[in-house]
């Protein structure tokens, strides 16, 4: 093998940078970044920032059922009713909101029996709030007081009367009582079950 022979310094003229050869290439070189800048839009006129678009909330529980939008199973004789008491909370375990309440025929004067109703919500959007369960039916002639949710289960005080000759302003009976759904429905406690002790 041989080797090869040097190139000839005349053969690579090419390779030596003469004055006009810079020149040819800045002026290239203008050019083509001012053609770039004319081709793409100037700073000023768009919106170099990128802004993230925020993400989707995470779907809340849903509200709890208006009490004041139920159908209730209740005889007022013609008569309108009253909620006069509701507490919101989970009791089925579902993450949504349930509403008990506490609802009796308006009178003027002593101690209406009262129905105790749980709702849930209505079927689509705007519907009115659907009574799914009676814990206290009225026909039972008992009051409902310190009504309240706590760990999912429904805990109430029921009045009543130990005989139709008791007046009807001043219930003679106290009874502390609870509800929990268990398999499917409300099962309810006395005494000190009731109370969550």
């Amino acid at each position: 093998m041989q080797p090869s022979a040097a190139p000839d310094p005349v053969d690579l003229a090419h390779t030596h940078a003469r004055p006009l050869h810079w020149l040819a290439t800045a002026t290239a070189t203008a050019a083509v970044v001012a053609l770039a800048g004319v081709l793409t839009p100037r700073a000023a006129e768009a919106d170099t920032t990128t802004t993230a678009a925020p993400a989707p909330a995470a779907p809340g529980p849903a509200a709890a059922p208006d009490a004041d939008t139920a159908v209730y199973p209740l005889r007022c004789g013609g008569g309108a009713h009253t909620v006069a008491r509701r507490a919101t909370g989970d009791l089925d375990g579902d993450k949504n909101p349930e509403t008990v309440a506490v609802v009796h025929c308006e009178a003027g004067s002593g101690t209406p029996p009262a129905g105790l109703y749980v709702l849930t919500r209505g079927r689509g959007e705007g519907a009115p709030a659907r009574v799914v369960a009676t814990l206290v039916d009225p026909r039972e002639q008992r009051s409902v007081t310190d009504l309240e949710i706590r760990e999912g289960a429904v805990r109430a005080t029921l009045l009543g009367y130990s005989s139709p000759d008791v007046p009807r302003c001043c219930p003679d009976e106290k009874e502390q009582v609870g509800w929990e759904w268990t398999g499917g429905a409300f099962v309810r406690t006395t005494g000190a079950g009731a109370l969550g002790a």
